[in-house]
């Protein structure tokens, strides 16, 4: 199954660390970040969900929490945490799945037989309150992710589906935005009070309408 940006991210009841869930009902009116990781008990996927584990505050100042999956147990999840806990200097507060049949991996196309049939990449997801995917991002099993990244395209997202900009290359929270096509000049006088510079006419930049 192949998912695409805007598809209503598919619902499913799974076991998890913390119970068992309906996955809609557990995004609620938050942004979720669902990512699948290899295997537990492996070394680079510790370092990422003892990142993910504190980030929890900077999420929640976005509207959005965090969900992970792989195709280990439930048992084997509770167990790797105290690891995690211990080595990463985390606590590990957001839901880990059980996948041990791939049913939900497999929904979410978070196998790669190519790569490896028996484990999860490394997929990750962002899903608005609406309940759709709004970005997709996946890595190869060695290379760990960058979740700075992730709450930057966040960030990014939830500008640009209030004012009607979009953000250049390397773009960070703070930085100039660009002011979309579509917008006419006489519309960018009054939308963007700051003012503007117009590089070309398709290419007009102005300060973060919100900051």
């Amino acid at each position: 199954m192949s998912l695409l940006l805007g598809d209503t991210a598919p619902d499913f009841e799974a076991d998890t660390t913390q119970g068992r869930i309906r996955f809609h009902d557990w995004i609620g009116d938050n942004w979720v970040v669902f990512f699948s990781h290899p295997a537990d008990f492996t070394p680079v996927c510790t370092t990422e969900l003892g990142y993910t584990a504190n980030l929890k505050d900077k999420l929640a100042e976005r509207g959005a929490k965090a969900m992970v999956i792989s195709v280990d147990t439930v048992e084997q999840h509770k167990k790797w945490i105290a690891d995690i806990e211990d080595t990463q200097n985390a606590v590990v507060d957001f839901p880990i799945i059980g996948d041990p049949d791939k049913t939900v991996a497999t929904l979410y196309n978070m196998i790669h037989p190519n790569a490896d049939a028996k484990v999860t990449v490394r997929a990750v997801y962002v899903i608005d309150p609406n309940k759709k995917i709004r970005a997709s991002i996946i890595y190869p099993p060695s290379a760990g992710r960058n979740f700075d990244e992730i709450l930057r395209v966040i960030d990014s997202m939830q500008l640009t589906d209030t004012y009607k900009v979009a953000t250049p290359v390397n773009w960070q929270d703070g930085d100039d935005v660009i002011i979309v096509p579509a917008v006419t000049n006489e519309e960018a006088d009054t939308l963007f009070p700051k003012g503007y510079e117009e590089v070309r006419p398709y290419l007009r930049t102005t300060p973060q309408p919100n900051k």
